[in-house]
C-alpha cells in the first residue's frame, strides 16, 4: 500500500486537473473485475462485487485533487502571477519550488529583505505580491512555456523519516486514494461502491455529483486531517497526534457526522485492538459536507491519517496510521453491510 501512496503522492493533479490521478487509478484496475465509469465532473464512480450482498448501499469516497496554484499574469519582464487553488497559507509558499503542467520549472519568490518597508519586514508576504521566476527574459519568452489558466504543483520527494515517518506531497488525499485502491485490489466480502472524487479542495464539489448519483444508505469518507503535535503548540491545541491511530471526527466545519458510526467506529477499533482517536477542535472539512446532505440525506462517517503541515510541500505522516486505517476501514463497512 505504501507503494501506492508514493506513486499517487507523485503524481500532480490541482483541482479541476485531475487527469493523472485518474488515469493511474483505472491503469491500476484494469485487470480487475469492476465497473468503472467516469461522469461529466471527472469523478470515477466504481462498483465491485464481493462474496456476499450487503443490506445496505455502503459508499467509500476518496478526493484525487490537491491543492495548488493557477496562472492568472504573465508581466513583462516574463515573471508569473498565481493564484491559490484550494487553502494555501501564505508562510509555506515563499522559495518553493513548482512545476507547471507543460512541464517547466519555477521558483516562487519576492521583493529581497532590503527592498521591504520597515512595516513589511515582520509581515509574512502574500501569494499575490509573490511571483514564479522560471527563467524567462521576457513575456514572449515565458508565453512559449506557460499559458493563463495553467495549473502548477509543489515539488516534492517522496521518502522516510525516521523509522515510522513518511513525508510526501499531496497526502490530502491520495491517502485516501491508495486505502481505496488498496481495497479494490483484493476480493471483497461485500459488495460496495466506490467514488474517486474531483474538486474537494475548492468546495467538495464532485462529491455532490456522484453522491446524487449513486444515493447510497452510508458513506465512508477517507481522509488526511491536520495534526499538530509539534514544539511550541499545546497540547489541548494539537488536534489529534500521528502514532495515536486513525482520526475518526464528530464534527467539522462542514459535517456533523452520525453518532451511531461514530460510536460503531471507536467500537470496531477496540474490538480488533486498532489505535485511534478523534480530533479535540472542530476544524476544517472534506467531501462528507456534501455527501451527508445528498439524495435524501446519507449516513456519514469520517476516517482520517493524522498529517503534519498539510496543504504544503511535505505533509507527514505514521505509516502505521495509515496502515491502521485500512484494517479498520474493511471492519467498519463488514458492520454496516447488514445495519
Amino acid at each position: 500500500m505504501e507503494n501506492l501512496l508514493k506513486d499517487l503522492s507523485l503524481l500532480n493533479a490541482v483541482s479541476g486537473d485531475e487527469n493523472d490521478v485518474r488515469a493511474y487509478i483505472i491503469k491500476t484496475l484494469e485487470n480487475v473485475n469492476c465497473d468503472i465509469e467516469t461522469d461529466n465532473l471527472g469523478n470515477l464512480i466504481i462498483y465491485k462485487k464481493g462474496r456476499k450482498t450487503p443490506k445496505n448501499k455502503i459508499m467509500l469516497c476518496a478526493h484525487m485533487d490537491e491543492v495548488g496554484f493557477i496562472v492568472n499574469g504573465i508581466n513583462a519582464d516574463g515573471f508569473i502571477s498565481l493564484s491559490a487553488v484550494g487553502a494555501i497559507s501564505d508562510n509555506v509558499v515563499y522559495g518553493r519550488q513548482i512545476c507547471f503542467k507543460s512541464g517547466v520549472t519555477g521558483v516562487i519568490g519576492g521583493k529581497p529583505v532590503h527592498h521591504l518597508k520597515e512595516n513589511e519586514k515582520d509581515e509574512q508576504p502574500a501569494l499575490s505580491s509573490l511571483y514564479a521566476d522560471i527563467g524567462a527574459v521576457s513575456k514572449a519568452d515565458a508565453e512559449n512555456h506557460v499559458s493563463l489558466g495553467d495549473t502548477a504543483y509543489f515539488v516534492s520527494e517522496f521518502c522516510s523519516l525516521g523509522d515510522d515517518l513518511i513525508k510526501g506531497k499531496a497526502f490530502d488525499d491520495r491517502v485516501g486514494c491508495a486505502i481505496i485502491l488498496d481495497l479494490l485490489l483484493l476480493e471483497l466480502e461485500y459488495d460496495l461502491h466506490f467514488i474517486f472524487t474531483v474538486q474537494e479542495e475548492v468546495g467538495a464539489r464532485g462529491a455532490l455529483a456522484a453522491t446524487y448519483r449513486l444515493k447510497p444508505d452510508y458513506a465512508v469518507i477517507l481522509e488526511t486531517t491536520t495534526a499538530c503535535d509539534i514544539a511550541g503548540v499545546e497540547s489541548d491545541k494539537q488536534i489529534c497526534r500521528l502514532g495515536a491511530g486513525t482520526v475518526i471526527p464528530f464534527m467539522d466545519k462542514g459535517t456533523a457526522y452520525d453518532r451511531e458510526l461514530y460510536n460503531l467506529a471507536f467500537e470496531t477499533a477496540a474490538e480488533n485492538g486498532l489505535k485511534c482517536q478523534t480530533k479535540t477542535q472542530i476544524a476544517g472539512g472534506n467531501d462528507g459536507s456534501s455527501v451527508h446532505k445528498t439524495a435524501g440525506g446519507v449516513r456519514t462517517i469520517c476516517f482520517a491519517a493524522p498529517c503534519r503541515y498539510l496543504h504544503s510541500p511535505s505533509c507527514v505522516i505514521d505509516k502505521n496510521d495509515f496502515a491502521e486505517m485500512r484494517v479498520l476501514t474493511e471492519k467498519l463497512v463488514s458492520k454496516i453491510a447488514n445495519m
